[in-house]
């Protein structure tokens, strides 16, 4: 395959270990009987849980409350995810491109970011510190990030252009997440921008059914191999080693037979 960023490398380790049926476990979730709306649901569950791998003090059973029973909280407590979630309503009615990741950046970033930087490319270094203030990772330098994030668009567009089966959707899904949050093209939102990316890739392969899928929940609940996963590849944007990331690439589908 003719790709730029991401790598077909190691997607026969990936057929190997992903579970068997897999899309029959899909079909069988597909829209369950819930209660309220089956699109706000999900969203909803995706909005509480990105939020809170960034730290975000909000439960799923007030944030349920506030979306479908009406009950008011205090607005600083629900802003955040509730900008996620107008993230999560645009990518089911917008087309994944670039330019679409960047106006659905500046919808859940209006109340993390000035206007300024919604949206915007940066221009400037970006480093991610640890629990203990050390720097854990250094992003791709500012003098690459719109040429690497081009790299993975264009990458993403000849994907979404050809035929690929249901592994190689996760495969590919879960490695463009990797990749984003690697470049860190933004000056904030990045982890919930490509836990979105994840999900509408899935989305444009797999149809409203993706929608269910809730790897954003299964992130928080695997948080510490979460993190684990994503710095196994190395700190530094120039030498990261892709052929470690298998048990990140597996995370998603490996939470199938959970659901």
């Amino acid at each position: 395959m003719e790709l730029e960023i991401l790598k077909y490398d190691l997607i026969n380790d990936f057929r190997a270990c992903a579970p068997d049926a897999l899309m029959k476990k899909l079909i069988r979730n597909e829209h369950q009987d819930i209660p309220v709306d089956y699109f706000q649901f999900y969203h909803s569950v995706s909005s509480v849980y990105s939020s809170k791998i960034e730290g975000e003090n909000i439960d799923y059973d007030s944030f349920f409350k506030h979306r479908f029973l009406n009950i008011k909280f205090n607005t600083d407590y629900t802003k955040k995810a509730d900008d996620l979630f107008a993230a999560y309503e645009f990518i089911t009615k917008n087309r994944l491109t670039l330019e679409n990741l960047q106006k659905a950046h500046t919808i859940l970033s209006a109340n993390l970011l000035p206007k300024t930087h919604q949206g915007i490319i940066r221009t400037n270094p970006m480093f991610v510190f640890n629990s203990d203030d050390r720097i854990d990772y250094v992003a791709a330098d500012p003098n690459v990030v719109n040429t690497e994030i081009c790299k993975l668009f264009n990458d993403i567009d000849y994907l979404l252009k050809r035929k690929i089966d249901e592994y190689e959707t996760f495969y590919f899904a879960s490695f463009i997440h990797l990749v984003f949050v690697k470049i860190h093209p933004f000056q904030d939102g990045n982890g919930r921008a490509a836990r979105l990316l994840e999900k509408w890739f899935l989305l444009e392969k797999l149809g409203e059914k993706a929608i269910s899928i809730q790897l954003e929940k299964n992130y928080f609940t695997n948080l510490d191999a979460y993190y684990q996963n994503i710095k196994k590849l190395g700190i530094e944007y120039d030498q990261l080693d892709y052929s470690k990331c298998l048990n990140f690439l597996l995370m998603t589908v490996m939470s199938l037979d959970e659901v």
